[in-house]
């Protein structure tokens, strides 16, 4: 009974500072925990991560969703919160909430979207902050030198195994 106990509160202290973890990435603490609120509210609305995906992207004849992440992209605009979809086919990305942009003098709104077929991977890349360890990151790199980060994860290491797995698969089928 002890052992059950102290596993279970274990258990919760970890996943307690993952998820702080995650919620520091955004602008204030309030406002990534309320945009993590809201998207699992979305998630649950919607009828889940997999109707999402087939919603948000096009999906190919036999394509599956193998792990959904909730995350944040690095952009020259700062972070971006949204969810990363890995797929036997491809990654995507898309922001929980559309961006604004000026088009001339009038702002159009968009969602912030990446998607990236697994064929053209050329690396993924696990790093760690050199000042704060619990700050991790992903970098996703294309066949054409294109680098995408990610942050923020909740389950950051079952994200990278799936993405390293995922890539490797892809450089079998290119051999």
């Amino acid at each position: 009974m002890f052992l059950r106990h102290f596993l279970l509160k274990e258990t919760c202290c970890i996943l307690r500072k993952r998820l702080i973890s995650s919620v520091k990435t955004g602008p204030s603490i309030t406002d990534a925990a309320m945009g993590r609120i809201s998207q699992v509210t979305k998630v649950i609305a919607e009828g889940g991560y997999e109707k999402i995906f087939h919603q948000t992207f096009e999906v190919a004849p036999g394509e599956k969703l193998k792990k959904p992440y909730a995350c944040y992209l690095s952009t020259s605009a700062g972070p971006v919160m949204g969810v990363f979809y890995l797929s036997n086919v491809k990654l995507a990305f898309c922001s929980d909430n559309p961006l604004a942009y000026q088009v001339g003098d009038k702002t159009e709104w968009s969602y912030y979207k990446v998607v990236i077929p697994l064929v053209q991977l050329r690396s993924v890349n696990s790093s760690t902050s050199r000042t704060n360890a619990s700050e991790k990151y992903i970098q996703v790199v294309s066949v054409d030198n294109h680098e995408f980060w990610f942050m923020g994860f909740v389950y950051y290491d079952s994200a990278v195994k799936n993405l390293q797995e995922a890539l490797q698969e892809a450089q079998n089928l290119r051999a």
